[in-house]
């Protein structure tokens, strides 16, 4: 792979700038959002934790991220990401630091469920590269940007512990939650100081209405109702999953009040959708402003198998390899599954560097299909497998799952430029609620089956990428006095 065009150590080149202090406020989110993970054990010790508890606060942790996605690339849309990463990161921070305080279990859980709004961070950072670099780079900037942001969620599973067996004692994992937690409120601080939101000269274009995506057909209106749904179905599996029939930290009087909730907000979502297109849908659309939603939607699936069953292997892939080989400890197993999250430094990137380089289609349905057949490959392996090769097998099915999600993320930038903080926000969620489905259907089936569904899905998806026209030409933004600005898609 080849980042040469970019010369990412040319600090004095504004949009190096940016990438470089953009991509590590993305890793401070994911180091804050996945701070309790390598802690669990000695939380489990100190509050004298069941597994049934321990796995509630796991579902806690990705809950809210599904909506919180969908607000953030709103609020970016309206406000810019300078100041909304900036927000993010002091909030975050002081919810890990009220996290690492947390006396009781449900100070922990509300604590936890609340640190999913700071996993939205990386819908941010997309629409703040995609207005720094052009069409030509901003899938490698994209991929670098998500990649090595990404990679925070591995560096806090090795560094934590560390840290806390430095502060030593009973409390030192709160002394190590407590510093990262201030370290991203500096850093927030910092962000506002030195980030802007365009180049100097560019003008930041926003959506003329907010509360939903603008659309600019009636078909595509339905389409982007529908497309919603499975982001409340995936929040109502969630309710399920902590109910009295499972987990039972719900008992059944919430559980049905949050599928009135879910009802409700839908509703609520539907009139919103109905008040930013109405003009639209009365006049029509001036053809020069026209998308195709079947962009944005082929892309919220591609993440769904892409980022999703990261997500969902990630949280199941040590277990996997302590179950399937004698002999292995937990420790071990642990570092065994991480090479899955390692290969993001290098696979997004590299994702996002071919779809600049060979077409955007193209790379995501070559990515898509290798994908499956990794999956396909992981489903074999048992006992019986050089353990060494199991391990290359799971870090070659990654570096597909990965530089997929560079792909996608190459194009989301691409399709309209006022709502890209949205149109990044509703992939981002689908590929919670791709993890959502996943880990539902883990918790029925065996550890092959549970590859082969990842996989069949994946090529289901593969045939919905190709309906996606590959970007080319010029979109239209309207600036503030009336006059219309193109911008180069390819």
């Amino acid at each position: 792979m080849s980042t040469n065009k970019l010369r990412l150590l040319n600090f004095g080149d504004p949009k190096i700038k940016t990438l470089h202090v953009t991509w590590f406020a993305f890793f401070l989110t994911f180091v804050v959002w996945f701070s309790h993970a390598p802690m669990l054990a000695y939380i489990k010790d100190v509050f004298g934790l069941s597994s049934a508890e321990i796995k509630a606060l796991m579902i806690l942790n990705v809950a809210l991220t599904i909506p919180a996605r969908i607000v953030v690339g709103t609020l970016v849309d309206k406000y810019g990401p300078r100041i909304v990463y900036s927000m993010l990161l002091v909030v975050g921070g002081g919810i890990c630091i009220g996290f690492a305080l947390a006396q009781t279990y449900e100070q922990l859980a509300i604590m936890r469920f609340l640190s999913g709004f700071i996993g939205a961070g990386f819908v941010i950072g997309i629409r703040m590269v995609g207005e720094w670099f052009p069409a030509k780079q901003v899938g490698v900037a994209e991929g670098i940007y998500g990649g090595w942001g990404n990679f925070g969620s591995a560096a806090g599973a090795m560094a934590l512990p560390t840290i806390a067996l430095m502060f030593g004692g009973e409390h030192g994992w709160r002394y190590a939650l407590i510093s990262i937690g201030i370290i991203a409120m500096l850093y927030g601080l910092l962000f506002y100081k030195i980030a802007r939101n365009t180049p100097k000269g560019s003008t930041y274009f926003k959506p003329k209405k907010h509360g939903g995506l603008e659309v600019t057909s009636k078909k595509d209106f339905i389409f982007y109702i529908l497309m919603n749904l499975p982001m409340y179905a995936a929040l109502a599996v969630l309710a399920w999953k902590l109910s009295p029939s499972n987990i039972g930290l719900l008992d059944q009087f919430a559980t049905y009040a949050i599928y009135v909730v879910l009802v409700v907000l839908f509703l609520v979502q539907l009139r919103a959708i109905y008040h930013v297109n109405a003009d639209n849908l009365k006049n029509g659309v001036p053809e020069i402003q026209r998308y195709k939603f079947k962009q944005v939607a082929v892309l919220d699936v591609a993440y769904f198998v892409t980022f999703g069953s990261e997500l969902a292997v990630v949280s199941m892939l040590p277990l996997f390899f302590l179950e399937t080989f004698d002999g292995l400890d937990p420790v071990k197993a642990g570092l065994l599954a991480s090479g899955f999250a390692f290969m993001n430094l290098v696979a997004r990137p590299t994702g996002g560097h071919l779809s600049d380089t060979i077409g955007r289609r193209k790379t995501l349905s070559i990515l898509i299909i290798g994908l499956a057949a990794g999956y396909f490959v992981l489903s074999q392996i048992d006992g019986g497998w050089w353990i060494p090769l199991a391990v290359i097998a799971t870090m070659a099915c990654s570096f597909f799952v990965q530089a997929g999600e560079g792909a996608v993320f190459a194009v989301v930038p691409l399709i309209q430029r006022r709502m890209t903080g949205q149109i990044a926000g509703m992939a981002g969620a689908y590929g919670n609620v791709g993890a959502v489905c996943y880990l539902t259907v883990l918790s029925f089936v065996d550890y092959s089956t549970f590859f082969m569904v990842i996989g069949a899905s994946a090529g289901i998806v593969f045939l919905l990428v190709q309906f996606m026209d590959e970007p080319s030409g010029q979109m239209a933004e309207v600036l503030p006095d009336g006059t219309v600005q193109l911008i180069n898609v390819d």
